[in-house]
């Protein structure tokens, strides 16, 4: 027997699609419901590596721990990995098979089509729910005829379709009308309902609004979310931490000092998320950056990974962030570099893979050279680093070809071998997830702590990231079973989409 699945689209990228999915498979799976989420094509820079060595992203990672799963590949068949403007690298079911632009991807998408829907096939037999994350939004007319993540996805697997709006950015339901009014017939014969994100205030103030729309569209709004500032962890796209603010809801310092952690938001940056634990640590304060003047104050500094390592290298030089870092350095406060930001702290980058640049001049903070290779280093490593064991996950192309005796490695792995480096006040590590390992975590600050010079700073000594991340996923599901018509949800899970839905004009342009 098939199981029940359900399809959340969104009028807007992050009006909300990750976290109701995640909030649904918390709920379901609380309930003893067997749930796995699904995600057809995910366009993202922040990605994780699952047990079997392939790659996902991030927010199917975190909808699969919210059921309780591990993350699999078949819970995101296709990844597109923007590496610039116009292309993008194509991961299928966890592997790199090639580069494409917006334009050829096109022709592709029938090929993965087959996939996507055997993929989202066998899923739906093994378990009894089956919550499916859309892209962006469903009414892109421009891409309708070859879609295969939002309406295209729904229609060949007959899935009833929620649309979640974030009421927080205003014109909600204009966006919530117009998305289901700018769809074919058959494709709102699907659009079962309507939720609404982030609302803040008095839900009777809304009541009006909601019973219009019902009335418009003949489709109920099955819920309004209200706006949790408690929710911030595993941000599903860098754009949505704003620049120049502070990441999370930071608390008190332990101590007498803070310590204030500067994060240059490179144009392709990928895996934001690493910094996200030191944000959770009460007297952190992490801030995503874009100019120089942001870096005068900053005790330690954070190189992001990138998916665009020699462009983003570029990008810092161009801001006057390049040479501000090696300012920083040379004053001898620290820099540490995560994956691309570790390969951009090299001598040289030999890069025909990604750039296709050729040698390129790194940052010079430390003596060794990067060279890139055409296949993907993909793993989930171990080791110790600061005296601690550690765990982290490795995305990456560019690998030292050659390494200063002298430099120290950061991290000391099973067979005695080395990983990263800690030299003076830079480090850096190919490794994600670093900061996720709460005992290294606290090492690693008081580390930054005292080359910085704040001697105020201290760690705190209980905080939990693991446990953090839980907590969110609970509230998530404390969301849905507190402000959703899960009645609703369970029906259409149970019976699909409800028969005699009306077609709202225009409907979609005869050209689509």
């Amino acid at each position: 027997m098939t199981g029940g699945g359900l399809l959340i689209a969104g009028t807007t990228s992050d009006a909300g699609k990750s976290v109701l999915v995640a909030g649904l498979c918390r709920w379901l799976a609380r309930h003893g419901v067997r749930v796995a989420p699904f995600k057809a094509q995910n366009m993202s820079n922040n990605s994780v590596v699952t047990a079997d060595g392939g790659e996902i992203g991030r927010a199917q990672a975190v909808q699969a721990a919210a059921a309780g799963l591990a993350p699999s590949v078949r819970f995101n068949p296709v990844l597109l990995k923007p590496g610039s403007d116009r292309g993008s690298q194509v991961v299928l079911l966890g592997k790199v098979i090639g580069e494409v632009t917006a334009l050829s991807y096109r022709e592709r998408k029938a090929h993965l089509a087959a996939t996507v829907l055997a993929t989202l096939d066998g899923l739906r037999a093994e378990y009894e729910a089956v919550i499916c994350e859309g892209a962006g939004s469903p009414t892109e007319i421009n891409l309708r005829a070859s879609d295969i993540a939002n309406m295209g996805l729904a229609r060949a697997a007959n899935l009833p379709v929620l649309v979640v709006g974030d009421i927080d950015r205003g014109g909600v339901f204009a966006h919530l009308f117009g998305t289901l009014a700018l769809l074919d017939p058959a494709d709102q014969a699907l659009v079962s309902g309507f939720v609404i994100n982030k609302f803040r205030g008095d839900p009777a103030l809304l009541d009006p609004g909601l019973r219009q729309l019902t009335a418009l569209t003949g489709r109920p709004v099955h819920g309004v979310l209200p706006w949790r500032e408690e929710l911030w962890l595993d941000a599903e796209d860098s754009l949505s931490y704003a620049a120049d603010g502070v990441l999370g809801r930071p608390a008190a310092p332990v101590g007498e000092q803070w310590l204030r952690v500067a994060v240059p938001r490179l144009p392709r940056i990928s895996n934001a998320t690493d910094v996200e634990a030191l944000a959770g640590e009460p007297g952190v304060s992490v801030r995503f950056v874009t100019e120089p003047s942001r870096l005068a104050d900053a005790d330690l500094v954070v190189l992001p990974g990138s998916k665009s390592t020699v462009a983003d290298l570029d990008w810092l030089r161009r801001t006057g962030l390049a040479e501000a870092i090696t300012r920083h350095a040379a004053a001898g406060l620290p820099v540490t570099g995560i994956c691309g930001g570790y390969q951009m702290l090299a001598a040289t980058l030999h890069d025909p893979v990604e750039s296709r640049a050729g040698t390129v001049d790194g940052l010079g903070l430390l003596d060794l050279d990067i060279e890139f290779h055409q296949d993907k280093t993909l793993a989930n490593p171990a080791g110790a680093a600061f005296g601690h064991p550690v765990r982290g996950y490795e995305i990456h192309h560019g690998r030292p070809a050659r390494r200063a005796e002298r430099l120290a490695p950061l991290i000391t792995l099973p067979d005695g071998t080395g990983e990263g480096v800690l030299h003076g006040p830079v480090a850096g590590t190919h490794w994600h997830g670093l900061f996720e390992n709460d005992e290294f975590r606290r090492a690693f600050l008081r580390w930054a702590a005292t080359q910085a010079g704040r001697t105020g700073f201290t760690p705190a000594p209980d905080t939990d990231f693991a446990a953090a991340r839980a907590a969110q996923l609970d509230l998530l599901g404390d969301l849905v079973a507190d402000h959703l018509d899960t009645d609703a949800v369970r029906r259409l899970l149970d019976s699909g989409a409800p028969r005699g839905l009306p077609a709202i004009p225009p409907g979609a342009p005869p050209s689509c």
